[in-house]
């Protein structure tokens, strides 16, 4: 099922992502999750330059940083997005996307960056406050 555009359709996805999300947990007793991975992944980098200073973490003591199946879960997000978007033909390298240059102008990659940052930012503050 296509859109006209040739992307997926986005009820399509919606609803095969809610089987999946309701498979992971009734099959393998585990919750969609994306926030804990990032931190693992920081922990995993840190170890390369201060192994002895991830080890006093406490927060490390109690979720080491390690590739587990959420990390791995990431991993996929990505792989099937890329394959998702390369079978559709849709995909493609831009700075900018279309909607913001029409709202902004092609001329304010700084505030896209600092933009993203900062809600990026302000989403996983809120997921690690809920424990997520």
């Amino acid at each position: 099922m296509k859109e006209e555009n040739g992307g997926w359709s986005p009820y399509l996805a919606g609803a095969l992502s809610g089987v999946v999300g309701v498979l992971s947990v009734w099959v393998a007793g585990q919750y969609f999750g994306a926030s804990t991975s990032f931190v693992r992944t920081a922990g995993m980098i840190e170890q390369l330059f201060g192994p002895e200073r991830v080890a006093q973490m406490s927060y490390f003591v109690k979720v080491a940083p390690k590739i587990d199946w959420q990390w791995m879960f990431m991993v996929g997000i990505f792989l099937g997005a890329m394959i998702a978007a390369l079978t559709s033909k849709s995909f493609r390298l831009q700075l900018l996307p279309d909607m913001w240059v029409a709202r902004f102008g092609d001329r304010s990659g700084t505030r896209r960056a600092m933009t993203a940052f900062v809600g990026g930012a302000i989403a996983m503050f809120g997921a690690r406050l809920a424990d997520g």
